[in-house]
């Protein structure tokens, strides 16, 4: 077992290394987001730089969050390097300490930061990033959240299930326009397809306007308002517009169980929920992907070939994890599955290389 001391000394030797290097990447982000959107506020006699200021502090927490397990390669990375100039790993290797050994303070450093972020700094984060998007939307679209893009809901009612498709939307989701809505017996069986120019969701249904209706056995006819039934109500609208990184993890849960009830897809709640779960031992990966090719600096030389060496494999399992996840948000995989094998296989195989390196 590592002494106590040294237990301590290499524990903080990390945490210092890695929370330097994040706080690097927090300020590079927010003076790159602050000259950004001081452009795009230039023509707006209320966006003040003060303000301007403050809503990219807001911003930051959830880009730079995306970054930590970058921030942790490159700290690991930098501890190990000033650890080999040093030569303080070759005395601690003469004492007889094994390379399992001065990973452990590093590892509990790793796992403790990748706890903290998930329970204390993803809930700041997303409470920031709101209060953000909400600044964001009163300065650039005068109090008025529009979505341009395309929109599909899926709903659950008294009559059965129902298929709405917008063009654009307002408010949250609450009110949309150029509407097709396809109804459905609660049997399954197609009932009849809605063409609306208007929808706005009220108490227990959406009010459509300038309505035509289509069903297989009747001609086409046209009418004033159309009252489709709905178990949504404007929060859960809203909320199946927020993004998920956006909710804090101890909401997830609640917000994916309230989501599906709706009717609505919660997969990208789940996918999120359990992402975060897996953030601990993400980072573990991260460290030992750094220690993999951080400690054959002084043996065999080539420097600058290992560290590019280290970055290509943290942006290689970077890439996996997104890939894995595209395909868990499109439901091709299950959440738990998404979100977890990145970061296992990126531990099995660090694990295997540090075995391969140390123990032949």
């Amino acid at each position: 077992m590592v002494g106590w001391t040294l237990t301590r000394y290499l524990a903080k030797r990390f945490a210092l290394t890695i929370l330097a290097v994040f706080a690097s990447i927090f300020m590079l982000i927010y003076l790159v987001d602050f000259v950004e959107m001081l452009r795009r506020s230039s023509s707006l006699p209320s966006a003040s730089a003060a303000l301007v200021a403050y809503l990219c502090l807001l911003r930051v927490p959830a880009i730079s969050e995306q970054v930590l397990p970058f921030a942790v390669l490159a700290g690991c990375m930098f501890a190990f390097v000033n650890l080999s100039r040093r030569l303080e790993l070759v005395v601690a290797r003469a004492a007889g300490v094994s390379v399992w050994q001065f990973l452990t303070p590093p590892a509990m450093v790793v796992l403790a930061i990748g706890i903290f972020s998930i329970t204390v700094y993803n809930p700041i984060s997303a409470w920031s990033k709101e209060q953000a998007d909400r600044i964001e939307t009163d300065l650039f679209r005068g109090g008025k959240s529009l979505t341009s893009a395309s929109m599909w809901i899926r709903q659950r009612s008294v009559d059965g299930q129902a298929i709405l498709r917008a063009e654009n939307s307002s408010d949250g989701g609450s009110k949309l326009s150029t509407v097709s809505v396809f109804v459905y017996h609660p049997d399954g069986s197609f009932h009849e397809r809605v063409d609306a120019a208007s929808a706005q969701l009220k108490p227990g249904f959406w009010e459509l306007r300038d309505v035509l209706i289509s069903a297989p056995d009747d001609e086409p006819h046209s009418h004033e308002t159309y009252l489709l039934a709905t178990y949504l109500t404007p929060d859960q609208v809203t909320q199946s517009f927020v993004a998920p990184d956006a909710v804090s993890f101890w909401r997830l849960p609640e917000v994916s169980w309230r989501t599906e009830q709706a009717g609505l897809d919660a997969n990208r709640y789940r996918l999120r929920h359990q992402t975060l779960l897996a953030r601990p031992l993400m980072l573990l990966a991260m460290l030992l992907i750094a220690a993999s090719f951080s400690l054959r600096f002084f043996r065999f030389g080539g420097v600058a070939r290992t560290v590019a060496g280290g970055v290509i494999a943290g942006v290689v399992l970077y890439v996996a994890t997104k890939l894995v996840g595209d395909l868990g948000g499109a439901g091709l995989l299950s959440a738990p599955v998404a979100a977890w094998t990145p970061a296992f296989l990126g531990t099995l195989l660090g694990a295997l290389v540090l075995l391969n390196q140390e123990d032949g």
